[in-house]
C-alpha cells in the first residue's frame, strides 16, 4: 500500500531533497544539488517565488519506506495574468512502481482539480529560470547543475498513466575548437559601428551588479514570446542576483549596451560544476566548497546558460559582439568544450544563433500533460 504524506516539518522537506540520494547513490551520471541550497529554494521565507506561486511538497511511503517524491506547484502570476491554467509538478522522483508515481500525480492533480485548472504539466520548477524538463535521451552523459537527471523507466510512467507530450527540449555540445572567430571578427565590428553599440569589459561581481536589475528586464522582454515565459519580478530580481550573480565568474556575463548607455544585449556562462558537485555530495562543508571554487576557477567546460537580446535588436546580429568577447575569455582560460542548456525545439531563432559551431546534441527532454 502506497501511503502519500505531505512535507511541511524541516525533517520532512529534508527528506524529500535527499530522496534522490536514494535512488541514484550508485548512478555516474546524476549530479547531486547542495542540500542547503534546496532547502533554501523551498522555504517561504526566503525564496520571494511564494509571493506569487503556491507549492506543496509530498512524499510516498511503502512499508514505512520514503519511495517518491513530487512538488506540486501553482504559479498565480501565470494563472491569473497570463490566464493559463496550469497545475505545475516539478522534484518528481519515484522507484520503479508505477502504483507510486500514480499516487502521486494523483495528489498533484487533485490539487490542479481543486483550483479549477486545466491541465497539469511537468516536470517544470517554479518558472523559467528553474530546471525543466524529464530526460528521454542521454542518459549515459552526466547532467549539469541546472538540469534533472533520471533513470529511463520515468517516461514510460508518464505514457502509461494517461500524459502525453507537451513540450520538447534538446542538450547539445560542441568543441571549443569548433568556434572560428572568421564567422563573427569582422561582421561584429560592422556592427557595433552601424547600430552604435559597445560591449562592456566589466571584470568584478561589484560592476556587474549595477547592470543585473536591468538584464532582468531584458530577459522578461526578450524570452516573453515563448511558449513557458513566467515574467521574473522585482522581488524575485533580488533573490536572483544573490543566488547567481556572485556565483558566476564575471566575465563570463556579456553585456551590450547602445549609445544611450540601454542594455540590449546580454548572455550568462557558467563553468561546468557536474563533477565538483558529485565529488561535493550535497555538502558544502567540510571539502565541497573547495571542488565548487576550483571548478569556478579552473575547469576548462563551460555551460552557455541564457543569451537576451532585446526585441528591436533581434537579427540584427547582435549575438556576433557576444561571441567576440566569449571567445577572447575562452581563448585566454584554455576553454575546451560547450555546454548549452535545455532549449525548446521550436526555437528556431536560439538554432540559428548557434549553427556554426556545428553543436552535437547529446540529451533530450521533455514535459508531459495531462487535462483535469
Amino acid at each position: 500500500m502506497i501511503t502519500i504524506k505531505e512535507a511541511t516539518s524541516k525533517k520532512d522537506l529534508k527528506a524529500f531533497v535527499q530522496f534522490p540520494f536514494k535512488i541514484y547513490k550508485d548512478s555516474k551520471y546524476w549530479v547531486p544539488p547542495i542540500i542547503k541550497q534546496e532547502l533554501e529554494t523551498f522555504n517561504k521565507d526566503k525564496n520571494p517565488i511564494f509571493k506569487d506561486a503556491d507549492a506543496r511538497f509530498f512524499l510516498a511511503y511503502k512499508n514505512k519506506e520514503i519511495v517518491g517524491r513530487v512538488a506540486a506547484i501553482i504559479n498565480w502570476l501565470e494563472v491569473d495574468k497570463q490566464g493559463i491554467k496550469k497545475m505545475r509538478f516539478g522534484w518528481f522522483d519515484f522507484i520503479d512502481d508505477l502504483e507510486v508515481s500514480k499516487a502521486l500525480l494523483a495528489t498533484v492533480e487533485n490539487i490542479g482539480r481543486e483550483h479549477n485548472l486545466s491541465y497539469s504539466e511537468g516536470p517544470v520548477g517554479f518558472s523559467n529560470l528553474d530546471k525543466v524538463g524529464v530526460m528521454t535521451e542521454g542518459f549515459d552523459h552526466i547532467a549539469t547543475m541546472i538540469t534533472w537527471y533520471n533513470h529511463p523507466y520515468y517516461v514510460d510512467h508518464y505514457k502509461a498513466l494517461g500524459y502525453k507530450i507537451e513540450k520538447e527540449y534538446s542538450e547539445s555540445s560542441f568543441p571549443f575548437s569548433n568556434v572560428k572567430p572568421e564567422f563573427f571578427k569582422k561582421a561584429q565590428e560592422l556592427i557595433k559601428r552601424r547600430y552604435k553599440i559597445r560591449a562592456l569589459k566589466l571584470t568584478t561581481t561589484e560592476e556587474v551588479m549595477p547592470y543585473a536589475d536591468r538584464m532582468f528586464d531584458l530577459f522578461n522582454e526578450s524570452y516573453s514570446a515563448l511558449s513557458s515565459f513566467v515574467e521574473i519580478t522585482e522581488i524575485q530580481k533580488e533573490y536572483f542576483k544573490k543566488k547567481f550573480i556572485s556565483f558566476i565568474n564575471p566575465e563570463y556575463i556579456q553585456f551590450v549596451v547602445n549609445d544611450n548607455d540601454d542594455l540590449i544585449g546580454f548572455a550568462i556562462v557558467m563553468p561546468r560544476f557536474a563533477e565538483a558537485l558529485q565529488k561535493a555530495k550535497g555538502k558544502l562543508f567540510p571539502l565541497g566548497f573547495t571542488h565548487i571554487l576550483k571548478a569556478k576557477k579552473h575547469s576548462k567546460d563551460v555551460i552557455f546558460y541564457l543569451i537576451g537580446i532585446h526585441p528591436d535588436y533581434q537579427n540584427k546580429g547582435i549575438h556576433a559582439v557576444i561571441f567576440n568577447e566569449y571567445y577572447e575569455t575562452f581563448t585566454e582560460k584554455g576553454i575546451q568544450t560547450c555546454y548549452r542548456t535545455p532549449e525548446l525545439e521550436d526555437n528556431l531563432a536560439i538554432k540559428q544563433i548557434w549553427k556554426h559551431f556545428d553543436p552535437k546534441v547529446y540529451a533530450r527532454r521533455k514535459t508531459f500533460v495531462k487535462d483535469l
